[in-house]
């Protein structure tokens, strides 16, 4: 070939430039290749994984006419490609972490991770900035390519985007709440879903991620580590896992424990408990799971298939014999134990069980008050215990008696149905059964008129349920948005606590958002940041965010007053005071200057520049946000 009898024929330098060239272009094919096999991103930073991806996937084929270039590159041509694949390695070292890393630390973290975006981003920016066009003499069709990359990169490090408020408001409420009712099980479930981290398969791989965080971090950090662990047991409990040592005891199955070199084949492992299996079962979608399992699995309203997450035909399942007898036949060449099947019946789901909720619900239709209310109030315990319940309860058609029972008018046991509703809603199907039975306008009707417990616990009830998109359309279209505005200004500390996060869950619709500004929702809120005791100033920051985005919203919001009240915030608060104020204020300012002006006359600068150098991740982006929209607008000399 002529490209080989060229080489040949030009001496050794030319020829080990030649190589030299080859061999770094290679080496960068391949770490581009291996980014391209990390397949999913973590939700949280999935948006950025897939843009630096697309980005680094189209510089193959300036690769490519690199690599069939027949003139040799020059040193300053090699010295480029090395530079690039230093960028590229810590680009893969950062999409490693956000396919394989644990969930919970990438949310927690997120601002920090986005840091070590925007950090890639510069390198990346740079590197291609720097390109030796005349040295590498490629087509103008690539030299512009690289041009336009560079020009996205850096658009792409000075968008301010703003964090995930629900997951933010929701982080907060789990790591601030005090009480230990279901509403607080609701938000867990919300963020579980959020971040995929809702089977037990999923939990178990987090477990591991987690481990190897804490290993990496060598016990620096302990507080967050902390967070990160307490957090991922709340949603095991949710999960209805046994909580265990996460930094001591194997995720790998028990019996393991005393044969840690011998490997069990993945195809023998159960996908939902990651436990070989011992009786082997095929669902519709073709996969195998453990019979206890995946019955289980269907029990708790699932009709899905839990490996491809696919809408099953049918709910049948057939003995997998073939698997089986390779299962029993690798045991018995490796002197493997097979664990002994767990007992089939279990306490909560026993006859006796069974049968003692299918008369409760009966008697929920009684004409006898005491036996009703006897009925409506166990229940209420029983719904709070655990999943396994709060599906059979609903089974056995206890939603429409329940629902029922709220416009019934002894206060007691109104108060014991809305809490049992609150608690069955945990449960996904169920918050739909609840709301397709009627019982948007009657618990609105005990927020309105009911005890006090009632009235929290409807409040509570109000914002489980809207988790739901279609439910938050329910709630405010059923004037279900004045009498939490209500709550929120006259109620007890933990009633203004169920307002304020029922009424944040509501205003995520941008509908809602109007209807909360009618009802008069600004007032109290404003309440909650003077009374600084009641310790709700970030919850009333992260309302006044969402309302910030609305016109109506701002035109409420912008009184001088207000802006002086942020500045307050911004100098003197707590650094999550900070960070939250500071948020409210770009929203305003990035809509309207005469906010940003308002803010400078009450001497927002001065602070601003403090929290650029040593306030939270999130809240020095934002003050170099505020501070980068200053300078735009030309108001400092």
């Amino acid at each position: 070939m002529d490209n080989g009898e060229r080489e040949d024929g030009g001496g050794g330098g030319v020829g080990g430039e030649l190589v030299e060239k080859l061999h770094v272009v290679q080496e960068i094919v391949a770490v581009i290749e291996s980014v391209a096999q990390f397949g999913d991103y973590r939700r949280t930073h999935k948006k950025d994984c897939g843009g630096i991806v697309r980005r680094i996937k189209l510089l193959l084929p300036l690769l490519e006419e690199i690599r069939d270039l027949e003139t040799p590159i020059p040193e300053t041509g090699i010295a480029w490609l090395c530079s690039l694949k230093k960028v590229l390695l810590c680009a893969r070292k950062l999409l490693k972490m956000c396919n394989e890393g644990s969930k919970i630390y990438l949310a927690l973290e997120s601002e920090a991770v986005m840091i070590r975006f925007h950090t890639v981003y510069d390198k990346f920016s740079q590197a291609l900035g720097d390109f030796p066009s005349v040295e590498i003499d490629v087509s103008d069709e690539l030299k512009e390519q690289i041009e336009l990359m560079c020009v996205q990169l850096r658009r792409a490090r000075r968008r301010t985007d703003t964090q995930d408020i629900e997951l933010a408001m929701d982080m907060m409420v789990v790591f601030s709440k005090k009480d230990d009712r279901n509403a607080d099980s609701a938000i867990i479930e919300r963020l579980a879903k959020k971040l995929d981290l809702h089977t037990v398969e999923d939990l178990k791989i987090e477990t591991i991620a987690v481990r190897n965080l804490v290993r990496e971090r060598g016990g620096q950090n302990a507080d967050t580590t902390q967070q990160i662990i307490e957090i991922l047991n709340k949603f095991k409990q949710i999960a209805g896992m046994e909580l265990t040592n996460v930094l001591d005891d194997p995720v790998m199955p028990k019996m393991l424990e005393k044969c840690p070199s011998l490997l069990i084949p993945h195809e023998f492992l159960c996908p939902i408990t990651l436990e070989i299996m011992t009786d082997p079962v095929i669902v519709a979608s073709g996969q195998t799971y453990e019979r206890e399992s995946i019955l289980k699995w269907f029990d708790s309203n699932h009709r899905t298939c839990p490996k491809t997450r696919q809408t099953l035909a049918h709910l049948s399942i057939a003995p997998n014999f073939a698997l089986k007898n390779i299962i029993l036949q690798w045991c018995e060449k490796n002197n493997f134990q097979l664990p002994k099947p767990a007992s089939p019946v279990q306490e909560s789901s026993s006859p006796e069980h069974k049968e003692e909720i299918s008369s409760l619900v009966e008697n929920l239709y009684s004409s006898l008050l005491e036996l009703q209310r006897k009925a409506v109030k166990k229940i209420r315990m029983l719904s709070k215990e655990n999943p396994e319940n709060r599906v059979l309860i609903a089974k056995n058609g206890a939603i429409l008696p329940l629902v029922q029972l709220l416009s019934y008018p002894d206060s007691k046991i109104q108060e014991h149905a809305v809490t049992a509703l609150l608690n069955l809603s945990i449960d996904e199907a169920n918050k739909k059964l609840i709301a397709r039975e009627g019982a948007i306008p009657a618990i609105i009707e005990i927020l309105q008129k009911g005890s006090t417990e009632a009235r929290e616990n409807s409040a509570a009830a109000l914002f489980s349920l809207s988790m739901l998109d279609e439910i938050k359309i329910t709630v405010g279209s059923s004037d279900g948005i004045p009498p939490l505005v209500a709550l929120l200004q006259n109620g007890t500390i933990r009633g203004k606590k169920d307002a304020a996060t029922a009424l944040f869950n509501l205003s995520l619709n941008q509908a809602n958002k109007a209807r909360a500004i009618n009802a008069g929702i600004i007032p109290p809120l404003r309440q909650l940041l003077k009374d600084r005791n009641l310790g709700m100033v970030d919850e009333a920051l992260s309302i006044f965010l969402l309302l910030a985005s609305h016109p109506d919203g701002r035109q409420e919001i912008g009184e001088l007053s207000f802006i002086e009240n942020l500045v307050e915030f911004i100098q003197k608060g707590t650094p999550k005071n900070k960070e939250c104020a500071t948020s409210v204020l770009l929203e305003l300012g990035s809509n309207n200057s005469s906010f940003i002006l308002a803010a400078l006359q009450f001497g927002v600068y001065e602070h601003l520049i403090e929290i650029a150098k040593s306030g939270t991740n999130r809240a020095r982006r934002k003050a170099n946000a505020v501070l980068q929209l200053i300078s735009t607008s030309e108001q400092i000399p």
